[in-house]
């Protein structure tokens, strides 16, 4: 199954004065069969079986030119592909990778589940070492409570209401710092050419995590892979993922998606 949306900077993006949608770029939005590729600074070791096994079980494996280790792709998980021009966008490739790793935190927050950031190691993770950051709740609420102009008894009652929103956010977030072992989510790998951006990340929906008991994701021996379906316990629909990483993507990097 796959998705393609096209984009364009909305009013006030960096660098996008008179940018038409071609010059910004395109969202693919994609399921593949089962597949491991391996970055171009992989380590061939961390694929765990030989080529045959991988072919009996219906799995094809590539070398690719992206960064980082070796990873899969299969049904049940969402790999989305933005091809954009980084110069029109305004923002450089760390802050790209930032972008995509916030995407995913905010649709991981929408079902509840409490996500974060791992140093030195891309991506979007769960359980120990994970730096969390704040609730993702909380944010809103205190820029609710900063923003209010409309009187001060308005004020004290948005904040007291964006408060209490926050504590109801918090509460709904599943996943913290001693919650089991460190797990990933979603894997990111990019690069860029002349500021067009390739490849993009992968998270995991449904996926069937039995695919990343014959590799060491990412090339991590004591990490393992985990999907939304496994950590909230319930079927989640992948269209609704789709459209809800294109209207975050459209957020965070401030540009508009259509199909």
């Amino acid at each position: 199954m796959a998705g393609a949306a096209a984009t364009k900077p909305q009013a006030g993006a960096a660098k996008a004065v008179e940018a038409d949608a071609e010059d910004v770029g395109t969202l693919l939005l994609v399921e593949h069969p089962p597949v491991y590729t391996l970055g171009k600074s992989g380590h061939a070791e961390n694929l765990l079986v030989g080529r045959e096994m991988l072919e009996r079980l219906g799995a094809q494996f590539y070398h690719i030119d992206r960064g980082g280790d070796i990873t899969f792709h299969g049904p049940g998980q969402l790999v989305v592909y933005p091809i954009l021009d980084l110069e029109r966008l305004g923002i450089g490739l760390r802050a790209y990778i930032e972008a995509l790793e916030e995407c995913v935190i905010r649709v991981a927050a929408h079902y509840g589940l409490r996500t974060g950031r791992i140093a030195g190691a891309s991506g979007v993770w769960l359980g120990a070492g994970t730096d969390y950051g704040a609730a993702p709740a909380a944010a809103t609420a205190t820029e609710a409570a900063a923003t209010t102009t409309e009187g001060a008894a308005t004020a004290t009652e948005d904040a007291a209401t964006a408060k209490e929103d926050a504590a109801e956010g918090a509460a709904r977030c599943i996943g913290t710092a001693a919650d089991g072992p460190t797990r990933k989510l979603c894997a990111i790998g990019v690069r860029s050419s002349r500021y067009i951006t390739m490849h993009g990340f992968a998270l995991n929906v449904s996926t069937d995590l039995r695919w990343f008991e014959r590799i060491n994701p990412c090339g991590f021996r004591d990490r393992g892979a985990t999907s939304l379906e496994r950590e909230t316990g319930r079927t989640i629909a992948m269209e609704e993922v789709k459209a809800l990483v294109a209207k975050s993507l459209s957020e965070i990097l401030n540009v508009e998606i259509y199909k």
